[in-house]
Parts: C-alpha cells; structure tokens; sequence
C-alpha cells in the first residue's frame, strides 16, 4: 500500500471522527434526535447551509463555530489529499509504463516468460540469478504487481496475442517459454510465437496427458518438458541413487556450494580452439572438469577423451567453480 493511500485512509478516519463529534455535540447542545444531529453536521462541514435547521442555544451555535473552523478546513485537506493520490498514482502508472516500454524496445536476445504461476516464479529466479534477460506475461493484475514488485519487466495481457508478444519483443528474442495452466493455451501461444519469429527457440510446459507432448511438438516448439514427470522420476531416483541425485543438486545450487556446470561455446578466434583436449591445459590452469562437448552439427561427445580435439563452434559443458569458469568463459570468447 503506498503513502499516499494510507494518508487517505487516515484522513477519511478523522473526518469520520469528526462527524462523530459534530453529530453528538449537537445531540447535546440542541436536542436534537441522531438523524438531524447528523444531518446538521454534514451540511455544516460541507459549507452547502440550507437554512432549514440552525443552532439556536448560545453553547450550540459557538459549537458550531469551532465545528466550521475545523470541519470544513479538514474537508478541503482531504479533497487535496484525495486528488493527490488520484494525479500521482495515475502519473507513476502512466511512466512507469513508458519507462518500461523503452527498456522493453531496448532488449535483445532475451527471454519470454508466459505464465507467472509455481514454475514461472522458479524460471524468472533462475534466469535473473544467472543475469538473463527476460520478459513476464501475464494476465492476473495480482501476479503483475508482484512481478513489478520483484523488479522484472512484465507485460498485462493473453500472451497467445500477437500485439503482446510484440510489445514483448518476439522479433529480437532468443527463446520463449510457455508455462501457463493448459496445455491448451500453451498450444497457442506456441503457435503464435512460431508465426511471428519462425527462428525462435520455443520451450514449452506439458501437463503430461496423453498427446499433450505431440501436440507442443506440431504446434512449434522445440522442446516440451512435463514438470510431473521430470518430478516423479527425480523422486525415484533420490530412493534408487541418492548420491547421484546429491551431486547434481550440489552442481545447481551455486551460492552455497560455489560449484556449477555450466556451458560454454568456443568462438572462432578463441586460443584454445584447434587444440587437443590435453593441451588446452583446462583442468590443470582452471581446475574445471570437461564432461561433454556438443559439436557444431549436434553430436554430443561425453567425457571426451585426452585427444579430442576443441573445435570453434563447439559448446563445452564444464563442472567447477564459479570464479574460475568466468575466467574460462573469457578464454574461450575471446
């Protein structure tokens, strides 16, 4: 709740006391029943004076005074109060949504979130812990303020529109991924997505029913992943092979552990790239472990031998620590 809504509530809370006053002071000072007591007051406070009910007892009407001098200056303070709120909470709406939309036109090679629900939540705090950009749709105004909140960029809207996609930038995104509650809808922002960027990488939500996955797959996306699935097995696997499952986690939970794998791709100018694995000197100057290395045409080479050889265009995928896989990933953009 901002400021200046609770500087409202707390004034329509004293102007509330005041009318208390007001009506039981003329209760007491004129006789009068609660009705026109009430009555009484709220044509005083607000300066209208019909004329047709007037203190007539000398305590009653220098209650009266004391009652205008405070009432109707309290009035004109709220009023100014009110307005206040209303002018600046609509500005801040009106820039706010300005500022974002030239931020939002400034992006590239960012991400799409569709859906702000439990695995939309754990997707934006993943990637906004590894420094991607990325963009949230979604249609509850309660979860968009949350997002503001959060300090991410979202957007308010059905993200199977192309007007919000665009807004979104569609055109200059790298990926998007689709995790709203259907399989339905992610169907269609699917569709929706591949028709305005045909080139982008589409990562979509499964609820596992049967053909759900198929579906995904016609409708455009690169890949489709059913969250109860990939649960249940985890589950399994942490009974069948614990300390498999342990490691693993250990690789993901970076600020604790300070270990991560992590994927590199090998630039046409790196150093190291026409060398043999061996010679890259990686794991004695670095103390990172090469576990795979995907090739330019797809094929994935795990724990590839001394010999292999490090070819540009490759993609690494290295176990170690945090600060010395920055050092590497210089290495191998430069």
């Amino acid at each position: 709740m901002s400021k200046n809504v609770i500087q409202v509530i707390r004034a329509l809370l004293v102007f509330l006391g005041i009318l208390l006053t007001g009506t039981f002071g003329n209760m007491y000072f004129e006789h009068n029943n609660f009705v026109d007591a009430l009555y009484m007051t709220v044509i005083t406070v607000s300066t209208v004076g019909y004329g047709d009910m007037v203190p007539v007892q000398p305590a009653g009407k220098i209650f009266t005074v004391l009652l205008v001098l405070g009432g109707v200056g309290y009035v004109m303070y709220i009023f100014s109060k009110v307005m206040e709120a209303m002018v600046e909470g609509g500005l801040r709406e009106i820039l706010g949504k300005r500022k974002m939309a030239k931020e939002l036109a400034r992006l590239k090679n960012h991400y799409i979130i569709c859906g702000y629900g439990r695995i939309g939540k754990v997707i934006c705090e993943t990637l906004y812990e590894n420094e991607k950009d990325f963009v949230v749709i979604e249609n509850n105004p309660d979860e968009m303020q949350t997002i503001i909140n959060n300090g991410f960029y979202g957007i308010e809207g059905e993200a199977s529109e192309d007007s919000v996609l665009v807004q979104a930038g569609i055109h200059q995104a790298a990926g998007l991924i689709a995790v709203v509650s259907t399989d339905a809808d992610n169907v269609f922002i699917t569709l929706t997505a591949r028709g305005l960027n045909p080139g982008i990488d589409i990562l979509a939500r499964s609820s596992g029913a049967s053909g759900s996955k198929r579906k995904l797959k016609r409708a455009g996306a690169n890949r489709v992943i059913s969250p109860y699935s990939i649960g249940g097995k985890r589950m399994a696997h942490a009974v069948v092979r614990p300390n498999v499952i342990n490691f693993l986690e250990m690789t993901m939970q970076v600020d604790e552990y300070n270990l991560q794998m992590e994927e590199m791709p090998v630039s046409d100018t790196a150093e190291l790239q026409g060398k043999m694995l061996l010679d890259s000197n990686i794991r004695s100057d670095f103390n990172i472990i090469v576990i795979g290395i995907k090739r330019r045409d797809g094929t994935m080479l795990f724990n590839p031998k001394p010999d292999t050889l490090i070819l540009a265009g490759d993609i690494l995928i290295v176990l170690g620590k945090k600060a010395q896989i920055g050092r590497l990933k210089k290495v191998l953009s430069d």
